[in-house]
């Protein structure tokens, strides 16, 4: 693996991530009871993966440009399975850290409640104890939070399988769009245009199914209706499928860049 690949391995990984993690600001936010503050503090963290993904779509797009005439279409899929096992320790990765994650988040939220100021939030995080505190709160996931899924879903099963559906079709997107220019140069530029449709197909799946439904749990929680145990189970549920969707996207790459380059020499 050359510099290169590391560096887009990186970036995949880092937007990953903090998709994962964005689970546990819905937790933090019914602990502090501040669901609002909560959602616009971690959309700086947003602000970092979106710039990852800035910088990803023009490096793995130049590495695909150089590739197609030095390597085969056998080691480009090779890169792409990279960046999706990248995908999905970045998973895993985040949900570990959600609990430390957590606790970090809910103390963000109260000093910034007292301050009103970002940058003085930040300045606190790094130079103000800040760090010390991490380690003080650093955990794993609790044992007993795991094992409570085998007691049922905490979530709809429909929600499940909808959250594998639409993570496995945003993590594909790009990597497919791109291997379909892999497939058939002739039309590469087309098929690259076309992962907005299939990350828009998935954001849609997000935005209208799964969000809301998130979201009316959270209020349900800090209304009393639903225990703080069960939304936990519900967020395990969801990473869990979150992960599942990082992995079919494997099986999902090579069907789907296909598609992609049939449909884009039609157009």
């Amino acid at each position: 693996m050359d510099t290169q690949l590391l560096l887009i391995c990186f970036l995949t990984f880092v937007i990953h991530l903090i998709g994962t993690l964005a689970y546990s600001v819905r937790i933090a936010g019914v602990r502090t009871k501040r669901i609002a503050v909560s959602l616009a503090l971690f959309s700086i963290l947003m602000l970092v993966s979106r710039t990852s993904n800035s910088f990803l779509q023009p490096f793995l797009a130049k590495r695909v440009e150089t590739g197609l005439g030095v390597l085969a279409s056998g080691s480009l899929l090779g890169d792409f399975r990279w960046l999706l096992i990248s995908a999905s320790l970045a998973t895993v990765a985040g949900a570990l850290l959600i609990p430390t994650f957590q606790r970090v988040f809910c103390r963000a939220v109260l000093h910034f409640q007292v301050h009103r100021s970002v940058p003085k939030l930040i300045l606190h995080g790094f130079f103000k104890g800040g760090l010390s505190y991490i380690r003080d709160v650093a955990s794993v996931p609790a044992a007993g939070n795991v094992t409570e899924i085998r007691s049922g879903h905490g979530v709809s099963g429909r929600i499940t399988l909808l959250n594998v559906g639409a993570t496995a079709l945003w993590t594909v997107g790009v990597f497919a769009s791109l291997y379909a220019g892999v497939l058939d140069p002739s039309v590469r530029v087309t098929s690259s245009s076309l992962s907005s449709i299939i990350n828009g197909g998935a954001t849609i799946m997000m935005a209208v199914v799964i969000d809301p439904h998130m979201s009316g749990m959270t209020d349900d929680v800090i209304e009393g209706k639903v225990t703080e145990g069960q939304f936990r189970k519900a967020i395990v549920w969801l990473v869990g499928s979150r992960l599942a969707g990082t992995v079919a996207a494997q099986a999902l790459l090579v069907p789907a860049a296909v598609l992609i380059a049939s449909v884009a020499r039609v157009i």
